[in-house]
């Protein structure tokens, strides 16, 4: 492989992300529970944030107004002012969490600096996305920082042009197949797939993925033999 960039996603990546949402979407299924059960709250929620997503993009931002306007379906426009105020502390908790590490993201970051140029590539809010690394304190090990509004193949090629690279010359490793697999292996480039114990219901596929471009390993680690023979 002649590889030149190394591009490593953020959330479920380098630092736990999705457990938050999920310990959030709880509390808000608590909150609304009289209206429906914890099952229609999630379906609800879900539905809402999908059909939100060409108007606030990902991120947490954009996840408090979808409770919000959930809310307000589910109640029929009846929820008090109290209510809205309780959503809009969930966000600011979910804003607020701590940065944890993934066992091993350090010590392969070190190991690979000064290597390949490391930059991430990742979906979010801009503003959240950038505090999360800079209280990460990964911010040293990166040539760049890219926050994208999507991950599709056309997001990745004005990576590579910007990047001034070939897509046979970069190297994504993430823990969504849809995201971070998919559509680098569609250009042309490399990717390695390392599962998180959970996974937001979008970022799911159906199907297996096959191509001599593609890895699935068990741990950030384990990219090391791969990348540093």
């Amino acid at each position: 492989m002649s590889l030149k960039v190394i591009a490593f996603d953020a959330d479920d990546t380098l630092f736990v992300n999705e457990p938050y949402f999920q310990e959030t979407e709880q509390k808000f299924c608590a909150l609304m529970s009289d209206y429906l059960s914890q099952q229609g709250l999630s379906q609800e929620l879900f539905r809402i944030e999908i059909q939100n997503l060409p108007l606030y993009g990902y991120g947490i931002k954009g996840y408090i107004l979808s409770m919000i306007e959930a809310a307000m379906q589910i109640s029929n426009k009846t929820i008090s002012i109290d209510v809205i105020e309780k959503i809009i502390a969930f966000g600011k908790e979910l804003l607020e969490k701590p940065i944890e590490l993934l066992d091993g993201v350090e010590a392969t970051l070190a190991a690979l600096h000064g290597k390949y140029k490391l930059i991430v590539a990742t979906k979010g809010d801009l503003k959240d996305q950038q505090s999360k690394l800079h209280r990460s304190g990964l911010g040293y090990y990166f040539h760049h920082i890219e926050v994208m509004a999507d991950k599709q193949e056309v997001n990745y090629q004005k990576l590579l042009t910007r990047l001034e690279i070939a897509p046979e010359e970069f190297f994504m490793i993430g823990n969504s197949l849809k995201s971070d697999v998919l559509p680098v292996l569609a250009i042309g480039g490399h990717a390695v797939h390392i599962p998180f114990h959970t996974t937001w219901e979008h970022e799911k596929i159906d199907h297996k993925v096959e191509h001599p471009n593609f890895k699935t390993l068990d741990s950030i680690v384990d990219v090391l033999p791969l990348l540093l023979k």
